[in-house]
């Protein structure tokens, strides 16, 4: 839902330019993936030419943290597969020692893992963890999930669970995230009871693209979800595009890439905002000419520009369309 924002100048007023200087980031641990899911811009390439193919590299990660001491909180998944990235551990030590907790809520496929990760997501208090499962059973999860192993993935899940019961933690707060098609929806009721079982929390979620595989029984899809079956229907009801508050991370949770590259949002793909986090320093980057122009443009006192990654998202084509921008109330 698009909700009203309230940013603040220097003097503590509401302001359209003031200087944003967000307490949580999103900071792509990794852009390659082993999975090779059918709608997914990392599988078909589209995020090459903005977020290319690459780690976080633990230098970096460390410098950031070093300069923005106020940071509360970063996300480090988004396109790729954070477990990939071999200075995990070392960032997630580092990070819990810097007492900046680390999430994981975009998603991870959890298909390949070394045991000491798996025991660092423990040891280092990872807040949160979204594991991406489409099915309860092999031979549905793959379908989507291509190149993936269920059983895998399921025993990685027990292993995180053996970990915390040794650690007697509560952390990671698994969840298990659901992406609803046609082949598999028979399958929720199925996977909530194993989610239950496996002590994680369960979560449908509806597909990016309708194409590929869609629903075949929209009663029994939204009866089981509490929620629309595609993102057209719930459009409809609602007025507005499924997931619109990804644009609010431009403001108060944005995405940067694994090179320090500013994309402003978990979303885009499509072309960066010229500034470098890394290089430039973080606030630096987050408040340059193109992403005040962004911002003021979800807010609708700016039109549309062509150098701008906002103008190519359907998210403020409706926003456009409806004349409902983010409001700074």
């Amino acid at each position: 839902m698009v909700q009203n924002l309230v940013r603040r100048g220097p003097d503590g007023g509401p302001g359209s330019a003031a200087t944003v200087s967000p307490r949580r980031i999103r900071l792509e641990a990794s852009s390659f993936c082993q999975l090779r899911c059918p709608s997914c811009p990392t599988t078909t390439g589209a995020i090459h030419p903005a977020v290319g193919s690459g780690f976080l590299e633990f230098e970096n990660f460390q410098r950031l943290l070093d300069l923005n001491p106020n940071l509360e909180r970063i996300e480090i998944s988004n396109y790729g597969e954070i477990f990939l990235n071999p200075h995990l551990l070392r960032i997630l030590e580092y990070a819990h020692r810097q007492g900046v907790p680390i999430t994981l809520e975009n998603g991870v496929n959890l298909n390949h893992a070394k045991e000491e990760a798996l025991e660092g997501l423990v040891r280092y208090r990872v807040k949160i963890m979204t594991c991406s499962i489409d099915g309860a059973s092999p031979e549905t999860y793959s379908i989507y999930r291509v190149r993936g192993d269920f059983d895998a993935v399921i025993a990685n899940i027990e292993r995180i669970n053996a970990h915390k019961r040794a650690y007697a933690s509560d952390l990671p707060h698994l969840v298990w995230q659901f992406v609803v098609f046609g082949h598999n929806e028979h399958e929720i009721p199925i996977a909530r009871e194993m989610a239950e079982r496996l002590g994680m929390e369960f979560r449908t979620k509806l597909t990016w693209d309708s194409k590929f595989s869609p629903i075949r029984d929209h009663a029994f899809v939204r009866a089981q979800t509490g929620i629309p079956a595609t993102r057209d229907e719930f459009e409809e009801l609602h007025g507005e595009k499924y997931a619109s508050g990804i644009c609010h991370q431009l403001w108060d949770d944005p995405q940067i890439n694994w090179d320090g590259k500013v994309l402003g949002c978990c979303r885009n793909f499509w072309g960066d905002f010229g500034g470098n986090a890394f290089s430039e320093g973080l606030i630096e980057s987050l408040n340059n000419e193109n992403m005040t122009y962004a911002r003021e443009m979800l807010s609708g006192r700016k039109p549309p520009r062509d150098d701008i990654p906002c103008t190519t998202c359907e998210n403020y084509h409706a926003m456009r369309d409806r004349s409902r921008f983010i409001s700074k109330e």
